[in-house]
């Protein structure tokens, strides 16, 4: 592929979907680095602490975070909610791909309400997917 992100970040409940996901990331070669979150929380947590150090954040920060919906305490539009608070550096850096089991179309029309949000994928990533990757 010939875009090659520095780092990408998946946020999603299930580790094993997580590790999956992190298995095809890793062998279609297109990032650095992979950042795993298995809640939204912890993702966001990291992002606010991230985006204070402006010294290392551009470097850090992903580039594409792979964002799951139904997750426990912090559900993936609670997340986008939280990630609009966050510097406009951070938000102009990350695009969000959601990467989600949901097929409800009210959950794709609710998607697209966020600019953030650059695609909708059904899991799990596929060569194909991250191929055609281009956000």
């Amino acid at each position: 592929m010939s875009k090659k992100f520095h780092s990408v970040m998946l946020i999603d409940d299930n580790e094993i979907d997580n590790l999956i996901n992190q298995k095809m990331i890793e062998a279609s070669d297109i990032a650095e680095h992979i950042y795993t979150h298995t809640g939204a929380k912890s993702a966001i947590e990291f992002l606010k602490n991230i985006s204070k150090l402006p010294e290392v954040s551009m470097s850090v920060l992903p580039e594409v975070i792979f964002l799951d919906i139904d997750m426990p305490l912090m559900d993936g539009f609670q997340f986008l909610d939280e990630f609009e608070k966050l510097s406009d550096q951070t938000r102009s850096k990350c695009k969000i791909v959601m990467l989600t089991s949901s097929i409800n179309p009210q959950d794709v029309n609710k998607s697209k309400k966020y600019s953030y949000v650059k695609k909708y994928i059904n899991k799990p990533l596929s060569q194909e997917n991250l191929e055609k990757l281009d956000i």
